[in-house]
C-alpha cells in the first residue's frame, strides 16, 4: 500500500482547514467608546453644559458633524465586513444615534439601535447598534445600578439585548460602561466591583436557564482584565485557563502590553470583549476563537505621543483643548463564524 509522506498529509490538512474557514460567513461584534458624543440640545436633567453651543468647550454644529463622520468612518473601515453589532459608550441621546445612523457613512448599512436613558449625571449612556439583516432583537432591558453603600449616587445602567443571529441562535449581549477611576483607582474600586457583581448575577441567571447560552459582554470597564472586578468578581478568565464559564478575549493582548487607552505613557485594555465558553466550541454553528479579539488601530485613529513617545489615540479633546480627532479609546472587535 502506497502511503503519502507525512509532510504532504499535514499540508493537505492545513489547506482543508483554511478552505473551510475561508468559506464560512463572519459576524463581527465591535465595542467602541466614542468619547463624549453630545448633541447640541440642552438636557435640563443632566450636566451637559460643557457640550452646548457657547459652553466652555466650544462645542458646535461643525464639531458635532465632524464627530459623526469620524465614528461612521470607523464603522465602515472594515471594508467588506462592517460590524453586525456595535456596543457604544459615551453617547448622550437617541438624537445622536439617529444622526449617526441616518447622516453618516453608515447610512447605507441601515443600522438600528437600542438605547435607554440612564441616570448618569453627565447624561452619557451606552447603546447597541445592529444591522437588521444580521441581528433581530427579541428582548432588551436596562439594568439599573443602586449602590448599597451609596444609594444616592447614580451611575450608568447596563444594557442587555438578546437577539437572533443568522444561524437562529440567540446571542445575549451586554453593553457596559463601568464607573470611572475619577477620585483614584482604589477609592473608586468598590463601585466597579459592585457593578461587576450585578453583571455576574445577570450572567448566572442566563446560564441557569441554558447552560450553553451564547453571551458576549462588551464595553469600557475602567479596569483591566487582571483587576479584581473583572477577573474575580465577574469571573472573566484568560482563554488559556481551563476553568471558568466567561472568557476574556482581551487577556492575551493585555498581557502582551497592548491596549485601547493610553494613560501616563502606558497602554491598557480598558475596553474588553468577554464571551461565554459555549462560543468557543468549534463544532457550534456560531463560534469564535480564543485569539479572536482585535484592537482596531488603523493609522488615522492614532497620533504621535510627544510626551511619552510612540503613539496614542487621536482624541477629540485633550483636556479642554479641541484636537478634532476620533476618541481617547480605540475600538475592539471579534469575528464569529457560521
Amino acid at each position: 500500500m502506497n502511503r503519502l509522506p507525512i509532510s504532504i498529509v499535514v499540508v493537505m490538512l492545513l489547506q482543508g482547514i483554511t478552505a473551510q474557514t475561508s468559506e464560512m460567513n463572519t459576524f463581527r461584534v465591535m465595542s467602541y467608546n466614542v468619547e463624549n458624543l453630545f448633541d447640541l440640545d440642552d438636557d435640563s436633567l443632566t450636566r451637559d453644559e460643557e457640550y452646548l453651543p457657547g459652553g466652555i468647550r466650544g462645542w458646535n454644529y461643525t464639531r458635532y458633524r465632524k464627530k459623526l463622520i469620524h465614528i461612521g468612518r470607523v464603522l465602515v473601515a472594515g471594508g467588506w465586513n462592517p460590524p453586525a453589532v456595535v456596543g457604544l459608550c459615551e453617547i448622550e441621546s437617541r438624537k445622536t444615534l439617529n444622526d449617526l445612523t441616518r447622516n453618516s457613512a453608515v447610512k447605507s448599512l441601515e443600522y438600528r439601535f437600542v438605547h435607554f436613558e440612564s441616570p448618569d449625571a453627565r447624561g452619557v449612556d451606552v447603546a447597541l447598534l445592529y444591522q437588521k439583516e444580521m441581528f433581530r432583537p427579541v428582548n432588551q432591558k436596562a439594568i439599573s445600578i443602586v449602590y448599597p453603600h451609596a444609594p444616592g449616587v447614580h451611575t450608568r445602567d447596563l444594557l442587555y439585548v438578546a437577539g437572533k443571529v443568522p444561524t437562529g441562535d440567540t446571542l445575549h449581549c451586554f453593553v457596559c460602561h463601568f464607573p470611572s477611576r475619577l477620585g483614584g483607582e482604589l477609592e473608586s474600586e468598590p463601585n466597579r466591583r459592585f457593578v461587576a457583581s450585578v453583571l455576574r448575577q445577570q450572567v448566572d441567571s442566563l446560564l441557569a436557564i441554558q447552560r450553553n447560552s451564547k453571551i458576549i459582554i462588551m464595553g469600557d470597564f475602567n479596569d483591566y482584565p487582571d483587576n479584581v472586578s473583572m477577573n474575580e468578581v465577574l469571573g472573566a478568565v484568560d482563554p488559556e485557563t481551563a476553568e471558568g464559564d466567561l472568557i476574556n478575549l482581551m487577556f492575551p493582548l493585555h498581557k502582551s502590553g497592548k491596549g485601547t487607552h493610553k494613560h501616563a505613557g502606558k497602554w491598557g485594555a480598558l475596553d474588553q470583549l468577554i464571551i461565554s465558553r459555549a462560543l468557543l466550541d468549534p463544532t457550534s454553528k456560531f463560534h469564535t476563537k480564543a485569539d479572536g479579539a482585535t484592537i482596531f488601530s488603523l493609522p488615522f485613529l492614532l497620533e504621535e505621543d510627544s510626551k511619552f513617545f510612540g503613539y496614542q489615540p487621536f482624541r477629540t479633546y485633550a483636556g479642554m483643548k479641541y484636537q478634532g480627532g476620533y476618541s481617547d479609546h480605540l475600538p475592539v472587535y471579534v469575528d464569529f463564524y457560521y
